[in-house]
């Protein structure tokens, strides 16, 4: 009887893609230990998946869960690597046969105007920290960066991510309008129903409440927004059906949450005055054979705030060579680095995208009338939604695949070893109080009111 797992791996992020690629693992008999730098391990899904599509998170917070569950996976929380643990030192000290980094996309990518980071908090914010103080602002508990949402705002960006900020934004700005009314709406029920249905049923309009809106300010057209992907071999009837689809989607959530849209729009100039950030100035652009090409015309657009939301990038870790916004790969298939053959990455860390359509795309293309119901447009709300997640695990499934085949040429690890891994993952638990019970911990640090 074999009592000795013949490999062990630690894995960098324990959310969507580092559980399924734990589990994985843990089928193959490999020994998992599981970084995360949260006290939970649902990353986007918490904490960048706006808290409207409520039974997708659960249902992807049950899912990790049980993935990291097992007997064969152990859990480090409130670890960030690169920070508390030296990621070199964990790569080529520790004595694990491989290391796999899942720790997707986090930072936001700079608002490409020269000096805009100078105004972060001062008519600046990005998307992530928003999207995160927005999710969990309601919590008792929480203690993140606070925000406050500004109507006449100006939101750049192009993709669900950026249309999710121009709806938080609207939703939340509503709401308050309402509550100033005597009206007390919850958001989460006022995504669903609509603005414009809601307000009717109080017997008022947009106008009532003197709200200007946000603006979507994107760099090409309606019908150019990543929203819906092309897949690979398309036919030209069903692309044009796909792009034509773009648009509608668009048109559907603008009407049923208030924000306006400027196309063709790339921001080049920054308006200050008195210290904030009170505007941009704007570089007209046209689209030639899919490419965007400047024109000579420029425009400003004031707003009392802008929010960035144009992507997620890999946050840089100490340790790891960068080349642009991502890491420095030379084996895109596995996530490889030239000086640590026994590192692999997979997730959004290798794609350089942080949500959660992208983080789905290797499994197969997600349908126009699926993407429809996760913008909340659809008839039933989000109803159907989960769809999403329908061959999640095939792409995690075939590098947990790809990267057991490369353990294998590997020497198995030695007692000695796994006995020495072991110690130094019990002592990092024991310094951030946790006990080994994986079901005991997630119950000590979920708050009562997370939604």
């Amino acid at each position: 009887m074999v009592t000795t797992p013949r490999y062990a791996v630690a894995i960098i992020g324990g959310a969507t893609a580092g559980a399924e690629i734990a589990a994985r693992l843990a089928e193959h008999g490999v020994e998992v230990t599981v970084f995360e730098q949260n006290p939970r391990p649902y990353g986007k899904i918490q904490d960048g998946l706006p808290r409207w599509h409520s039974a997708l998170r659960r249902k992807e917070y049950e899912t990790i869960a049980k993935k990291l569950g097992q007997p064969a996976v152990h859990f480090v929380p409130n670890t960030k690597i690169g920070a508390d643990i030296d990621f070199a030192e964990l790569a080529n000290d520790w004595g694990f046969t491989g290391v796999v980094l899942a720790t997707g996309a986090w930072h936001d990518r700079p608002l490409p105007v020269e000096g805009a980071d100078d105004y972060i908090g001062r008519g600046l914010v990005y998307q992530n920290p928003f999207i995160i103080w927005f999710n969990h602002a309601n919590e008792a508990g929480y203690d993140g960066p606070s925000f406050e949402p500004v109507d006449g705002a100006l939101v750049v960006g192009g993709g669900l991510a950026s249309i999710d900020v121009a709806k938080a934004l609207m939703l939340e700005n509503t709401r308050i309008a309402l509550a100033k009314r005597g009206i007390e709406v919850d958001v989460v029920e006022l995504e669903v129903k609509g603005i414009p249905k809601t307000l009717a049923a109080h017997d008022l309009s947009a106008s009532d409440l003197g709200l200007e809106g946000c603006t979507l300010c994107y760099r090409r057209r309606a019908e150019d927004m990543p929203v819906v992907e092309v897949p690979e071999g398309a036919s030209e009837e069903r692309r044009a059906k796909i792009i034509a689809a773009r648009g509608r989607l668009l048109g559907k959530a603008m009407e049923k949450y208030g924000f306006e849209f400027e196309p063709l729009a790339a921001p080049e100039g920054l308006i200050v005055e008195d210290g904030q950030l009170v505007g941009l100035r704007f570089r007209r652009t046209r689209i030639e054979n899919g490419r965007v090409v400047a024109t000579d015309e420029t425009f400003e657009r004031r707003g009392r705030c802008v929010y960035s939301s144009i992507g997620s990038i890999p946050e840089p870790m100490p340790g790891i060579p960068m080349k642009g916004e991502l890491y420095d790969f030379v084996d895109w298939d596995l996530g490889r680095l030239a000086d640590y053959p026994n590192v692999f990455s997979v997730g959004n860390i290798v794609t350089g995208k942080g949500n959660i359509v992208a983080s789905r795309k290797h499994a197969r293309a997600v349908a126009v009338e699926v993407i429809e119901r996760f913008l909340g447009l659809g008839d039933g709300g989000h109803e159907g939604e989960e769809a999403l997640l329908d061959g999640a695990g095939d792409g995690a499934a075939a590098a947990a695949d790809a990267i057991a085949a490369q353990l294998q040429r590997q020497p198995p690890i030695d007692a000695g070893a796994l006995e020495s891994i072991h110690k130094r993952v019990q002592q990092r638990q024991a310094a951030v109080g946790y006990s080994g019970d994986f079901t005991a911990w997630l119950a000590k640090v979920t708050p009562p009111d997370m939604q």
